[in-house]
């Protein structure tokens, strides 16, 4: 089958756009009202976001190949306070909870020969968790990064396409790809300290 997996109708805003928000105070201040519920709104996401985490689990559990599963990252971890990119609460000076804005999973897998099959749990379980629950999160907001069982050897990130290659400029990273549906990031080095029991939260573990 060619093209790209089905994405899930509901995108996460351009990181730099101000677009997914109103700021009907775009002239004055944010209220303490208004703080307040653009934190709730940022504290949610992140429940929503561990909830799809949980549910992306599931899922990859049913391919005896996976071995373990980890969520690190701002999802997993209570969230700190920083000055926002939204316009209305930089120019104030306001901090809010962090915003997330994907899931990072670390898959451990005893065979790459799977990946294919990940890719379509993914796009199942993320179908089923909007259907189900109507909690939105498209497939490229989750980023799988693989490992290698017992030496925990960093292998590269399932692809967020469902053709090997597929002919865009992220195929021609080197190495992209030699193992069908593993990508590789130009100039990404992963760091192991991300996975440390205080930034992460194991999902499966067999």
């Amino acid at each position: 089958m060619s093209g790209e997996q089905n994405e899930n109708p509901r995108h996460a805003p351009d990181e730099n756009s101000d677009a997914d928000h109103e700021f009907p105070w775009d002239e004055g201040e944010p209220s303490a009202a208004d703080v307040g519920k653009e934190g709730r709104l940022l504290e949610r996401r992140q429940q929503q976001f561990r909830a799809a985490a949980r549910r992306l689990a599931a899922a990859f559990a049913e391919i005896p190949s996976v071995r373990r599963i980890m969520l690190f990252g701002s999802v997993a971890v209570p969230l700190p306070a920083e000055i926002p990119r939204f316009r209305a609460y930089r120019r104030a000076g306001i901090a809010l909870p962090h915003e997330c804005r994907d899931i990072d999973l670390g898959v451990w897998v005893d065979d790459l020969a799977d990946l294919r099959r990940l890719g379509m749990a993914r796009s199942r379980a993320l179908n089923q968790l909007l259907a189900e629950t109507d909690i939105g999160v498209a497939h490229h907001q989750v980023d799988v990064f693989l490992f290698e069982p017992r030496t925990d050897r960093y292998l590269g990130r399932l692809c967020i396409f469902n053709q090997c290659p597929k002919g865009k400029r992220e195929c021609l990273v080197p190495g992209c790809g030699v193992t069908c549906f593993l990508r590789q990031i130009e100039g990404f080095e992963f760091r192991p300290d991300a996975l440390s029991p205080g930034r992460s939260m194991v999902l499966l573990e067999r």
